[in-house]
């Protein structure tokens, strides 16, 4: 019994050592993927059910256009990243790119035709192909040495339990208060993680965890 309580004490340490930045990230992105799992679930039915000609063709169509544009240019963001030296201006990209996927969900309550919808998936590919890279640059550099797999277990358990969670709320939310509602607070929750990395930046600036050693 007590090695079970001197492991379990170990681990919360372990938890309080973790890097600020792969903290900051991690939470970050419990916000805005979160939000996001409000929507994917039921997404398709808001298609088939707001937008004018609307059909299962079309919600294939409007995957497949944010997800073609997101794997197309992820490569040249991603190589533009890494030729600016530096983690400010990786961090700005990324901050930026975060506020601006706040603003899709806002965009999809104008969304009433297979076109308006194609166009907003798009950005969403180009803004998602922006922000992501960067996130997960600045992330594999400040990942603690000999810890790596335990942090990204713990990113990809705390991401993936909030996602569970919102996702089951998704439905609830829209059936209740609709999809704009619905919308609105998805916007609301990535706004929520966007700001929350200017705790990060503090850091940076400060100079205290821009690399790890």
């Amino acid at each position: 019994m007590p090695k079970i309580e001197q492991g379990s004490e170990k681990s919360f340490v372990f938890m309080r050592k973790i890097n600020p930045v792969v903290k900051f990230l991690t939470i970050s992105d419990i916000m805005v993927m979160g939000g996001f799992g409000f929507i994917l679930p039921i997404f398709a039915v808001f298609i088939v059910g707001r937008i004018d000609g609307g059909t299962v063709e079309v919600v294939g169509i409007a995957e497949g256009i944010y997800l073609f544009t997101r794997s197309i240019m992820q490569i040249p963001f991603g190589y533009l990243i890494d030729k600016i030296k530096g983690e400010k201006d990786d961090f700005w990209v990324m901050f930026i790119g975060t506020l601006l996927l706040s603003l899709v969900p806002i965009l999809y309550i104008f969304c009433d035709t297979p076109i308006k919808l194609y166009v907003v998936q798009f950005l969403y590919g180009l803004v998602g192909a922006a922000t992501f890279p960067t996130w997960l640059a600045i992330f594999t550099r400040h990942i603690d040495k000999n810890r790596e797999g335990l942090e990204w277990g713990v990113y990809q358990t705390f991401s993936g339990i909030s996602a569970a969670v919102f996702s089951a709320l998704g439905g609830f939310v829209a059936f209740k208060y609709g999809f704009n509602v619905l919308f609105i607070i998805v916007s609301i929750f990535c706004l929520i993680g966007g700001f929350f990395l200017l705790g990060l930046y503090q850091h940076m600036v400060q100079g205290k965890v821009l690399r790890r050693k």
